[in-house]
């Protein structure tokens, strides 16, 4: 089978990221390879993994492996019940700790011999493709987005010694469920660094600028469902924790829906995994925050994402998306 080249964006999507491993399984068995990947949150810890050299099934087997719940690490406030966890915010600005998510990725890029950017440098001059993975970060002293690794320099720190799994672990800190990262920029002011899905949840534009002539496709990997028909149901909020999980989520999965739409072709090469699973009890949609997902669960929904990328690889035809979407026919 030919082998044939491609980048991949990795949407922003909590414990629904396993449906990006089956759709990676699917273009791998399809003979394609990744040569750049570039993931927001949950999606920067896919890309992460297929930039560290893992396959899609082996992405897959991690993910059903692990416990999500070890996620929610509590703090001793915890034993307060909501009290407790509001306190948290307050005095932590996060709800939960994220040292055990950061040990488990370290470990899971240690088995491929990859802990720094540095182990994972490309060789193309290009900056976009210097290295081989990229995770979007939302930088709220700033109020900007930061592409890591390469906007580290602004801190005074070199990209190439920077631990991946750090950059993964700024990029899903969700605000207010988790602790925010803290960074001290050069002159010794601290920036809390926060989940890139607030400033940019399907950040296309970092591979692709809409308007040159890629040398090879760029696909993206997204969640659907009903909320993208505006037809769920009103959200019942009855507390302060209920509330900041819906601000949240609400910020992170709508906040790049007008700029998909708009932008022409990016909606084209976006493979669409669902987020409602048949299971025996019935239909059930997997939020962003549902660390009590099963393995069944997973597996439903890694399912999915095999599902959606073998549909999109039926009509794909990267020449004609050139003709459509990159107009001069000089760029094919």
């Amino acid at each position: 089978m030919a082998h044939l080249k491609c980048d991949g964006v990795f949407e922003g999507g909590g414990v629904k990221g396993i449906g990006f491993a089956g759709a990676v399984s699917e273009l791998e068995k399809a003979g394609y390879e990744f040569e750049n990947v570039v993931g927001t949150s949950a999606g920067a810890i896919a890309a992460a993994l297929v930039a560290a050299g893992y396959t899609g099934k082996e992405i897959e087997t991690e993910l059903k492996s692990v416990s999500f719940k070890d996620f929610r690490q509590k703090n001793r406030l915890h034993s307060l019940g909501t009290f407790g966890k509001i306190i948290s915010v307050y005095a932590s600005y996060g709800i939960y700790k994220t040292d055990n998510f950061e040990r488990w990725l370290q470990e899971l890029l240690h088995k491929k011999n990859k802990r720094f950017f540095e182990d994972i440098k490309t060789g193309y001059t290009d900056k976009k493709y210097k290295y081989k993975f990229q995770a979007i970060a939302s930088d709220l002293t700033d109020g900007t987005i930061l592409v890591l690794p390469s906007d580290l320099a602004k801190f005074g720190i070199d990209p190439d010694k920077f631990e991946i799994a750090k950059a993964v672990r700024m990029s899903m800190s969700i605000p207010l469920y988790y602790e925010p990262y803290r960074l001290k920029d050069k002159t010794g002011n601290e920036h809390l660094i926060v989940d890139g899905g607030l400033l940019s949840n399907y950040p296309v534009w970092i591979l692709d600028n809409g308007t040159s002539n890629p040398p090879w496709p760029t696909f993206g990997f997204r969640f659907i469902g009903d909320d993208d028909n505006h037809s769920s149901a009103p959200k019942v909020i009855n507390n302060f924790i209920e509330y900041s999980k819906h601000l949240v989520s609400t910020m992170i999965e709508y906040g790049d829906k007008y700029h998909i739409s708009e932008s022409k072709g990016d909606l084209q090469r976006s493979i669409l995994i669902p987020t409602q699973i048949q299971t025996k009890n019935g239909i059930k949609k997997i939020k962003t925050t549902y660390f009590d997902i099963s393995p069944e669960e997973s597996a439903l929904l890694a399912q999915n994402g095999k599902q959606a990328a073998s549909q999109f690889l039926k009509t794909w035809d990267f020449k004609n998306w050139k003709m459509k979407y990159r107009s001069a026919k000089n760029f094919i």
